[in-house]
């Protein structure tokens, strides 16, 4: 009981912190732009907090942690808008949403379905904001038992699970990761001093920037496919948008969305915690779930409302879900928190075991906003829409050309250094090419950030006893197994299905 009344005191504190007026002002500022970055199709979380985490540079470090925190969960209320009134997602978890929603909104209902969305969403972060502060610092505490081996073995856990889980065959996500591995080794060993794979570039001795890298794989592939599928007009398509005319879900929209929203709360933020998840597959997990469990599931496909409210608050929920093993172990678990691991790191805050004893008021503020954020995108989210369809109606190569030139002045001003800018280009060459052969890229950026951390982990625990040490500690010893079992389940899989059928 203690433990609860000193995390709701926690909570608390860290509520009147995110109150306060040049946080609160952070907030609003991170869920309106978050906002925006959702709608543009393809950008995306994992885009959109690349391309403005610049802006955080020199800033307080609360401030800013809460601005990238309303990025993230702006850009997934935003993303709805398309998905309704397009059928184009503007993310990935969006899919299910554009298959229902925009099936609403051709019968008249586009205000329904995105009234449910954002009050579905508007629950769900805030359920799995209360997880999180209920769970994170018992996680915490046993991440301060860790040892560099059991480090070791999480994180070839996190990258084992990531590679799997984000790609339709491991084998595109093993070859992504090791390539993210491989430009992780580019610049100075920090275990032997030497340099590795420089070239005799100069700018390589720092190694090759992460931001850059998102920026490039997660952005600039998606824009081209944009300018491919719609060449110079406009993005919305004329019968593609539904009047708005009552954005209230009635009665019985409610009666039918009640249990999906509470379900995919849950989803989402069981499986936003697993690394490699993410949003995208508590989506769908959600969906399946619905279709299953409803009476009607001729319905799904048709204009479900059941299958917006469910995938919708599924991949809300999986926000505050992903947070969990950044902020308690220090390793995001997916793209998106890759790039808030960077921005903590920007601000001079390390995520893990000691972060609630060293920076606690930093900690629960930033928990604590994701209340006032939510509140802030569900206030803002009926005001936009008409923003939003004006948006949407710019030609999509005038669009392309301005996040282009945002995107290269960002990633200039890290730095100043035109290399970024040819690495900018490399990287987006190398996204659209995974992107045409369907190979994840989140793999690739997530081996970049562990890299440096998993071979320092791994250094240590080879220098304490060799290998055999992973196989005497009990907890190494039990991720280690199911990093193998994670591998091993396509394949057990693929069997059990043959001899089903």
């Amino acid at each position: 009981m203690a433990s609860g009344v000193d995390t709701l005191a926690a909570l608390y504190g860290g509520l009147l912190t995110a109150l306060s007026p040049g946080n609160l002002l952070a907030c609003l500022a991170g869920a309106f732009l978050g906002q925006l970055v959702g709608i543009v199709p393809g950008i995306g979380p994992v885009g959109g907090i690349a391309l403005l985490l610049p802006m955080i540079y020199g800033q307080e470090p609360v401030a800013a942690l809460i601005m990238l925190a309303g990025i993230y969960y702006g850009a997934m209320y935003g993303g709805t808008v398309t998905s309704v009134l397009m059928k184009i997602p503007g993310e990935n978890s969006s899919v299910l949403t554009a298959l229902e929603g925009y099936e609403m909104a051709r019968a008249g209902r586009a205000g329904a379905a995105l009234g449910i969305a954002a009050f579905g969403s508007f629950i769900a972060g805030n359920v799995g904001m209360l997880l999180l502060a209920l769970f994170i610092v018992p996680l915490s505490a046993v991440a301060v038992g860790f040892g560099s081996v059991e480090y070791a073995a999480l994180m070839c856990f996190a990258l084992s699970a990531v590679s799997v889980l984000a790609a339709e065959a491991a084998v595109k996500g093993l070859i992504s990761a090791v390539m993210g591995l491989a430009l992780a080794t580019v610049g100075l060993d920090s275990g032997t001093g030497a340099l590795r794979f420089t070239f005799g570039i100069p700018e390589l001795v720092e190694g090759i920037d992460f931001v850059v890298v998102a920026i490039g794989l997660f952005a600039l592939p998606e824009l081209c496919a944009i300018v491919e599928r719609r060449g110079a007009g406009a993005l919305l398509e004329r019968h593609g948008y539904g009047r708005l005319r009552d954005l209230w879900p009635s009665v019985a929209d409610w009666r039918r969305s009640a249990w999906p929203i509470a379900r995919g709360s849950l989803i989402g933020f069981a499986t936003g915690v697993l690394p490699g998840a993410g949003a995208t597959i508590a989506a769908f997990l959600s969906y399946g779930a619905e279709k299953r469990l409803s009476r009607r599931p001729e319905a799904f496909g048709r204009g479900a409302i059941e299958g917006v409210a469910g995938p919708e608050s599924a991949n809300n929920g999986a926000v505050a879900g992903s947070l969990v093993p950044m902020l308690a172990f220090g390793i995001p678990g997916s793209a998106t928190t890759a790039i808030l691991l960077t921005g903590f790191t920007i601000v001079g805050i390390q995520p893990g075991p000691r972060l609630f004893v060293d920076h606690g008021p930093v900690a629960w503020a930033l928990i604590a906003s994701m209340l006032v954020g939510n509140l802030i995108l569900l206030l803002l989210n009926v005001p936009l829409i008409g923003l939003s369809v004006q948006l949407l109606r710019l030609p999509a190569n005038v669009m392309v050309a301005t996040v282009v030139m945002v995107a290269a002045v960002g990633v200039f001003s890290l730095r100043t250094s035109l290399f970024d800018l040819w690495v900018l280009l490399l990287s987006g060459v190398v996204g659209y090419v995974m992107h045409k052969v369907r190979m994840p890229a989140a793999p690739l950026l997530l081996s970049l950030v562990l890299a440096p951390l998993f071979e320092r982990n791994l250094r240590r625990s080879l220098e304490l006893g060799g290998a055999p040490i992973f196989l005497e500690r009990p907890v190494a010893l039990a991720l280690l197994a199911l990093s193998l079992a994670i591998w091993l389940w396509p394949v057990v899989a693929r069997l059990l299905a043959r001899r089903a059928r």
